[in-house]
């Protein structure tokens, strides 16, 4: 009798230890994080800082989620708690977010053409929504950055010949391979995406879609969304968050899709996040890709210190939002990273450190 009540004792601890909490105008602060782990944590994520050269690991932001309390954060001049940062490719799992909203009020399906909803596809008339969400579309795009402008789609798209409408930019892309058939990461499948969910809603929904349908049941209310000329949301590269709004989306897709009593996005839309792409071969990224989602699976886990579990949004020069659902863990990193010493996997070792008991 005396163990079967200890039994239910350790039970109710432990389910009072993980009980659920949601952030509401702010985050709830849990107790913070301390000892020589953080003082390692704090030495990689923030070393002295070179403005002048911009060389090393140049961390702007770093906050630390665990059962939705804030545990760990800190800043780095001009960036505040309160200062959207621009998120750069991060803004594509954003749009995948919304486009869940999406899926689950059924104005799409997975297996739908993407012509269906932006008729500059129908050069493409085989590429659907899923294969855009693979970025497997099979268009020869290019994703080249600094380092390769002249034969950057990316560039062109952003600021030269693609810049007022970015979708038929790379929708006019000729293809390498049948669709679905090939991962090739691509900004251009991402701003395709954008324009078909225009297509979906129409002009006027569209343009407060994103706040109606995610950052303003999520309690966002700081978020700036650029477009392009043709007013479609670039959703490769220009949405603006806190990194605390940015946690907010983290903890939506560390509880599948729930927010609070809410079923947000359905479940099945977020296990298709979570999924690996299995055409993708290993090495090709530096993480393996799932729908616009980055995921530490296969047999070379890219995050090999971190759990199997962990997916992620990936944006350039070091933006990051982790989500370790078994770990109960969200973490948003904002950075201007310009010569590639920053590691994903040794932050995340080093948070993982900090955050034992």
């Amino acid at each position: 009798m005396v163990r079967g009540l200890l039994c239910v004792a350790l039970l109710f601890v432990t389910v009072v230890a993980r009980a659920e909490t949601w952030p509401d105008k702010d985050w709830a602060k849990g107790t913070p994080l301390s000892g020589p782990a953080v003082d390692a944590l704090n030495a990689y994520a923030f070393p002295p800082r070179d403005d002048a050269t911009r060389q090393g690991i140049r961390t702007d932001a770093l906050l630390v989620i665990r059962d939705g309390e804030v545990i760990y954060e800190r800043y780095a001049a001009p960036t505040t708690a309160s200062t959207p940062h621009l998120t750069w490719s991060i803004s594509k799992s954003l749009m995948a977010t919304v486009l869940g909203v999406a899926y689950g009020d059924n104005r799409f399906k997975l297996t739908d053409p993407a012509a269906r909803f932006y008729p500059p596809m129908k050069q493409h008339p085989s590429v659907t929504m899923a294969d855009l969400l693979h970025w497997a579309s099979g268009l020869d795009w290019q994703e080249d950055y600094e380092y390769a402008p002249l034969k950057s789609s990316v560039v062109a798209m952003l600021y030269t010949r693609g810049r007022a409408d970015m979708a038929e930019f790379a929708a006019n892309t000729e293809s390498f391979s049948a669709p679905g058939q090939a991962f090739r990461y691509s900004s251009g499948d991402s701003n395709i995406l954008s324009a078909a969910l225009k297509g979906m809603l129409g002009h006027k929904a569209y343009m407060s879609y994103p706040w109606d349908a995610l950052f303003k049941p999520l309690g966002i209310h700081n978020a700036t969304w650029e477009t392009d000329a043709d007013e479609t949301f670039v959703a490769s590269s220009y949405a603006y968050l806190t990194a605390r709004d940015l946690a907010r989306v983290g903890l939506l897709m560390a509880r599948d899709g729930r927010w609070g009593d809410q079923q947000l996005l359905p479940k099945d839309w977020v296990a298709f996040n979570r999924q690996p792409f299995d055409k993708y071969t290993a090495g090709q990224d530096e993480a393996v890709p799932g729908g616009q989602w980055w995921l530490n699976q296969g047999a070379s886990r890219p995050w090999p210190d971190a759990p199997a579990d962990t997916f992620a949004a990936l944006g350039h020069w070091g933006q990051a939002l982790y989500v370790m659902p078994d770990e109960h863990l969200v973490i948003v990193r904002y950075g201007d990273d310009r010569d590639g010493s920053y590691r994903h996997n040794e932050l995340l070792k080093r948070v993982l450190a900090a955050v034992q008991p």
